[in-house]
């Protein structure tokens, strides 16, 4: 953590929307807290260090430090505390805390390496903390109008220490949402809001939303910055930025590359303050120079600091340059190719991948990165000794070929979707993950030059998470060679995936096949792929179809569980956990249902 200063928004009467103009000289880091985002932020860097303190300590510190920050502004600022820099400030106070022997050797330590230790102690495993719950209508409503601020403080408390990697902007987002939350399902004493129960109900999951999605993103993009290293992380932002802002030129858009980077760098660690300070500096840049960079995001820029960024992430890609050449040949053709990939290779490959990325806003930034290192590849073998003069050329073929292969797996994709609808699409991907369902509702009603880059980037976050499962439970050695190979190629690799020869099938024992009214088609294909890998596709069609038709009929009706006790009775064939046929009583979960027969075969 470094001692920087930071622009973040006001906590006023006004709420956290307001932001600070200008930026903070180097010595008044202190005042940050007060002119800043007040005690919301340092309750946010209290709870995210101490996750297992007390809502009550975390409100003594953070009020310590706010009323610190209010003396060093209202005197001349030349008190020595208020010289501090800010990450000492906040170390200091907890190192002064009592009871908080788990922070005895950090605070033993001496900056940096004191922040360095208090990083290593986070945790973000899950199961750490409870989930959260939803409240008591009555209970929380009586909370909100005693003590809404402190409400909505316990609230960050409770987000900042179960994520404690996750940004501050976000949290202080969520918090806006929350106190909206609050104020519409609530009402006030005089005017109380009817039925908040069912309120809480609707609202609860909009405002935990941001949490689930930034907090998944984020750990996605550490993800790939922790396994594939700085190198792949600046490729993929080159991709992205170049298709958001075609207009900017290359020196531009690698300057945001390595801001961007840089920001990761620190968000991914942990470090709050740099990471709002590395974020501030790219939003202010990006704002300022909006001449240069695209015409779509003026809104952006005047929305408070808070919503800016998402604004710009999500904000359609600028229109591409008038007269730019539909194709970059003169990274084919030029004669002068190898001798300038053999002085410059990692910069002339960036600007290939530019140059192709700004023209193509309809690919992914994933099949742009999978096109740069096929350029790569084909660059160090046309460019030995002994190479055909047209060597090059031919990657052209080869490039076209993957466009193609990409595309086509897409489009099938889209048609199953579109014409099954998500029960069936679910049921039809089973094999690969339960999350196509998901992408396929959001991704392939899309227009065709949206739909590549919604499928991809969105599968490569089910592929991440898979990824990172994988550390903890390995799956099996394909998997971990699809995790641990080449990042561009993690998807293709996945999709190329055969049966693991190695797998243990499951032994058909008693409740193997429960029923579950909800759930059951979608457990019971996982559960007899387990069981006989080997099955074919038509097999699986014929038990999906059987089904399907089962649960038409029986959904259709008054009682569809009385239809499912009828319609499913259990195999009638003695089998050796019963030597007496099994009456049909569904539930037990003692022997496969009958539509399963033709698939499973003989019972042993």
């Amino acid at each position: 953590m470094s001692s920087r200063s930071v622009t973040l928004p006001l906590n006023g009467a006004a709420g956290l929307s307001r932001e600070t103009s200008g930026t903070i000289p180097p010595e008044c880091h202190l005042n940050l807290i007060f002119l800043g985002c007040g005690d919301k932020c340092a309750m946010i860097m209290f709870a995210q260090y101490v996750q297992g303190g007390t809502f009550g300590r975390a409100v003594r510190m953070a009020e310590d430090v706010t009323d610190l920050a209010r003396r060093c502004a209202a005197a001349t600022g030349d008190h020595p505390d208020c010289l501090k820099p800010l990450d000492s400030i906040f170390l200091d106070t907890i190192c002064q805390e009592e009871n908080l022997p788990r922070f005895t050797d950090c605070c033993a330590k001496k900056d940096p390496e004191r922040n360095d230790c208090f990083l290593s102690l986070k945790n973000s495993s899950r199961g750490f903390f409870s989930p959260f719950e939803r409240p008591n209508a009555e209970a929380a409503c009586k909370n909100h109008s005693q003590h809404q601020h402190q409400l909505t403080g316990y609230f960050i408390y409770e987000v900042s220490r179960r994520h404690p990697f996750l940004y501050a902007p976000t949290i202080l987002s969520v918090a806006l949402r929350y106190e909206e939350m609050m104020k519409n399902c609530c009402g006030s004493a005089e005017d109380p809001a009817p039925n908040p129960e069912e309120c809480f109900r609707r609202q609860a999951p909009k405002v935990v939303k941001p949490v689930k999605e930034d907090g998944l993103r984020q750990e996605h993009t550490c993800g790939i910055l922790k396994k594939f290293g700085e190198r792949t992380l600046k490729a993929l932002k080159l991709a992205q930025i170049s298709q958001k802002f075609p207009k900017a030129d290359f020196a531009t858009v690698n300057k945001l590359v390595t801001d961007i980077a840089n920001m990761h760098q620190d968000c991914c660690r942990g470090d709050m303050l740099d990471c709002m300070h590395d974020r501030e500096e790219i939003l202010h840049y990006v704002c300022t120079n909006q001449d240069i960079l695209s015409s779509k995001i003026k809104t952006c820029c005047e929305k408070p600091l808070l919503q800016r960024s998402e604004c710009i992430v999500n904000a359609d890609n600028d229109d591409k340059p008038a007269g730019l050449s539909p194709h970059v040949r003169e990274f084919i053709e030029d004669k002068g190719i190898c001798e300038r990939f053999a002085q410059e290779k990692d910069a002339h490959l960036a600007r290939f991948l530019y140059e192709y990325s700004r023209r193509h806003p309809e690919f992914s930034a994933q099949m742009l990165l999978r096109i740069g290192k096929g350029y790569e590849e084909l660059l160090q073998e046309c460019c030995r000794g002994g190479a055909p003069d047209d060597c090059c050329s031919r990657g052209e073929e080869e490039l076209k070929k993957h466009i193609y292969e990409t595309e086509s797996v897409m489009k099938t994709s889209c048609d199953i979707y579109k014409e099954k609808g998500d029960y069936y699409f679910q049921n039809e991907y089973y094999l690969f993950f339960y999350q196509m369902t998901t992408i396929g509702s959001k991704c392939c009603q899309l227009s065709q030059d949206k739909l590549l880059p919604c499928a991809e980037e969105n599968l490569d976050l089910v592929l991440g998470e898979i990824c990172r499962r994988h550390l903890s439970d390995p799956i099996n050695p394909g998997v971990c060679q699809c995790c641990s190979g080449s990042y561009a190629l993690r998807r293709p690799c996945m999709g190329k995936l055969e049966l693991d020869e190695n797998y243990v099938p499951l032994t058909l024992t008693p409740g193997l096949f429960p029923f579950h009214e909800d759930l059951y088609m979608f457990k019971m294909l996982v559960t007899l792929i387990k069981y006989k890998p080997q099955i074919t596709q038509e097999q699986l069609s014929s038990v999906t179809a059987a089904f399907a038709a089962m649960r038409e009929r029986c959904c259709r009706g008054d009682h569809p569980e009385t239809c499912f006790l009828r319609e499913v009775p259990l195999l009638s064939a003695p089998t050796p956990y019963h030597p007496t046929p099994v009456p049909p009583v569904l539930g037990t979960g003692e022997a496969p249902p009958r539509v399963l027969r033709p698939v499973l075969g003989p019972l042993p």
